[in-house]
């Protein structure tokens, strides 16, 4: 992955496995792939941005999560916290049900877990949250696969 991905549709396209349905209005349409690896995780991650005033805003990020120790949804929930470099015990979230899997929700971030190994992060821009915009996202975000 890396760059453009001219084949990313109006609804956001697929993404290792995954179809994203629903992209809110208004995001950027800079769409560009990354793949990482982060302790023993591999992250396929899709971003939207649009340039502002001294560089770019993030508007949506998905991230599709395959590694090992992500067998539980506290594990997930875990990895996330050491990954985005947040406070665990100050992170308010909310029981998430995707029809994919458990999660967790917050105003501006929901993830879940698909099954042992696998799972799904979306974030809308935290400056701008939008709880129906980042539902609606998420649920739009279903596996292609079997996983």
């Amino acid at each position: 992955m890396g760059g453009i991905d001219e084949s990313v549709s109006g609804d956001g396209g697929e993404l290792d496995g995954f179809r994203i349905g629903h992209v809110p209005d208004g995001v950027g349409r800079e769409v560009t792939d990354f793949a990482t690896e982060w302790d023993e995780v591999t992250v396929a991650t899709r971003v939207w941005e649009r340039q502002v005033d001294g560089g770019y805003r993030v508007d949506l990020r998905v991230h599709v999560l395959r590694g090992d120790r992500l067998n539980d949804l506290a594990a997930l929930h875990d990895f996330l916290a050491e990954y985005h470099e947040r406070d665990p015990a100050g992170w308010e979230l909310a029981d998430f049900a995707h029809p994919d899997g458990p999660g967790l929700i917050s105003e501006s971030e929901a993830f879940w877990l698909v099954g042992p190994g696998v799972a799904v992060d979306v974030l809308l821009d935290p400056e701008r949250p939008d709880a129906q915009a980042l539902r609606a996202t998420a649920t739009g975000v279903t596996k292609t696969t079997a996983e």
